[in-house]
């Protein structure tokens, strides 16, 4: 059933003013939004309020919903805990997600099997198998596994066991003493699920546990003059030690205080995570996240960052105030604090510095472009911001061989798949004007004949020429009943790019600014460029006649 936003909103005014969370799904049922609050009645009537003054964001989520479901909590702490697990399980689209350009931040997942193995999984599912993490990022995810490999002596093979227990010989890794080898059947079920916990407390940081583990076990084994498993256990201990001073690597390491850095660019967020260990700064993380708010963006951040880790900071300094602060604290079991002064103050500086670095290094050209599409938008006065660009040009030698060529630009960058060309089909046709308006005409005919090679609509026309020539390329529009905004662009003595000009030539300069200069100038010589190559191939693949 159906619910519109009346039926929304009189749902939501029966809700309790108590604390719990929300889970806004759409007219599929999948969950798109969850969230929490201090009271579910005034909270969730806020959606569907009109006059609210949501972001775009959230005014397309709500857009969207169809229903939603609540539950009440005993506490605020206790709804953002539900929160974080809820966000775990669906990861809906609407919520502040963690993940990176390369395919999110990963869990090692161990399943649940007699011989189980590390395995690295793009995300937490509800199964039986059990989920460290997440990391940051598959690179470091994989120097996890591949270290506890090593220190644990763990097979890398690809051999399944117990099937292949005796099947055949130990491969290299056993006889250079790096595998523990099960393949032999010389190591018990038992015992090589005590290696996978043994993992399992390494990956939860609980490396002293292990190591008084370890020195029980070894001296056991010596006064069972077991020496050569007291001799292993010993270079296992060894190994744990060591590993144990390279905690970095292993839940992303400890710090006293973790300092977290915020800037929003034209067109994404970044997050930065500076790690101080004794007043050091030792690492950093960086996290890009579509275009938000920065309490937004921090809140969500903050649990799920920390969600999974086996110990968190003593101090995580935060750019701003956030609205559960004492929840997400009483959460992580640290200190959040908001520097007004003194060398925190500095820090969260440069958290944030390194923010804006991150994102302009990796969003120079994206953002570059958003500005220069803007740029033009206004240039032309028009209302939507320019992003498709469609440009024509015709092509002929005398009256032979006339041809048309259509470019696409999208995002001030050539499109080529989109590319079109066009064999003028009407003889009698001796002039360009004529010759632009059938190429419009057949052009457009086809987007509205549903064509799927004509069928996005673009944003502005750029026909290479002058007035009369936009005026023709409009005429073949109002025939169809298209309305695009249309534009020559003319050169000037020297064929060089000079600008645009409207359908009632009014001409647009545009060599006051470099960036609409390089644009319409790239524009016009591409779509010459395919348009004249276009010809030269029909012109020369024309047989002469043998008299």
């Amino acid at each position: 059933m159906l619910m519109n936003k009346k039926e929304l909103h009189d749902k939501a005014l029966t809700l309790p003013l108590k604390p719990g969370v929300y889970i806004m799904m759409n007219k599929t049922g999948e969950v798109i939004y969850v969230g929490k609050a201090k009271a579910l009645r005034n909270r969730v009537t806020s959606y569907f309020q009109s006059g609210s003054g949501h972001t775009q964001k959230t005014v397309n989520m709500v857009a969207q919903v169809n229903d939603f479901d609540t539950i009440v909590a005993g506490t605020e702490f206790e709804a953002l805990v539900l929160e974080c697990s809820l966000i775990k399980r669906h990861q809906p689209k609407y919520n502040i997600l963690l993940k990176s350009d390369k395919g999110g931040y990963p869990f090692i997942r161990i399943p649940r099997e007699p011989y189980a193995r590390l395995y690295i999984s793009k995300k937490y599912k509800e199964d039986d198998s059990r989920y460290l993490g997440p990391y940051g990022g598959r690179k470091v995810a994989s120097s996890v596994v591949k270290t506890l490999s090593e220190v644990l002596k763990l097979p890398t093979c690809e051999r399944k066991f117990p099937r292949d227990i005796g099947k055949e010989r130990p491969c290299l890794q056993r006889h250079l003493n790096r595998c523990i080898a099960p393949c032999e059947g010389n190591i018990t079920k038992e015992e090589y699920n005590a290696v996978i916990e043994q993992a399992v407390l390494l990956m939860e940081g609980k490396h002293s546990k292990l190591l008084g583990e370890l020195d029980r076990q070894m001296l056991a084994a010596a006064d069972n003059l077991e020496f050569e498993k007291a001799a292993a256990l010993r270079d296992r201990r060894n190994a744990v030690s060591n590993l144990s001073k390279r905690q970095k690597v292993i839940a992303g390491g400890k710090a006293d205080t973790d300092v977290i850095g915020f800037h929003a660019g034209a067109a994404k967020s970044c997050v930065a995570v500076l790690h101080y260990l004794n007043g050091e700064l030792f690492s950093r993380d960086i996290v890009m996240f579509p275009l938000e708010e920065e309490r937004e963006v921090i809140s969500g951040f903050l649990t799920q960052y920390y969600a999974n880790r086996p110990e968190y900071p003593k101090l995580i300094l935060l750019p701003c105030e956030i609205e559960d602060k004492e929840s997400v604290a009483q959460l992580l079991n640290t200190k959040l604090r908001v520097p007004k002064r003194g060398d925190d103050v500095q820090r969260v500086r440069l958290a944030v510095v390194n923010a804006r670095e991150e994102l302009e290094r990796v969003t120079t050209k994206e953002e570059r472009a958003a500005k220069n599409m803007l740029e033009l938008t206004r240039a032309l006065n028009l209302d939507e911001t320019v992003r498709r660009i469609e440009a024509f040009d015709i092509s002929n030698t005398g009256d032979k061989h006339r041809v048309g060529a259509m470019t696409v630009f999208l995002d001030g960058e050539p499109r080529k798949r989109d590319y079109r060309l066009f064999t003028i089909k009407d003889e009698t046709i001796n002039d360009d004007y004529h010759a632009m308006q059938e190429v419009l005409t057949r052009r457009f005919k086809r987007l509205l004949d549903e064509d799927k090679k004509f069928s996005d609509m673009p944003d502005v026309l750029f026909i290479d020429g002058g007035a009369t020539h936009a005026k023709m390329a409009v005429r073949a529009l109002d025939t169809l009943g298209i309305s695009v905004p249309v534009f020559g662009m003319v050169k000037d003595s020297r064929h060089r790019t000079r600008g645009l000009v409207t359908p009632d030539n009014m001409e647009i300069g545009i060599t006051h600014s470099a960036t609409l200069f390089a644009t319409v100038g790239r524009i016009q010589e591409e779509t010459h460029r395919f348009a004249i190559t276009f010809h030269r191939k029909k012109r020369d693949t024309v047989k002469p006649i043998n008299n």
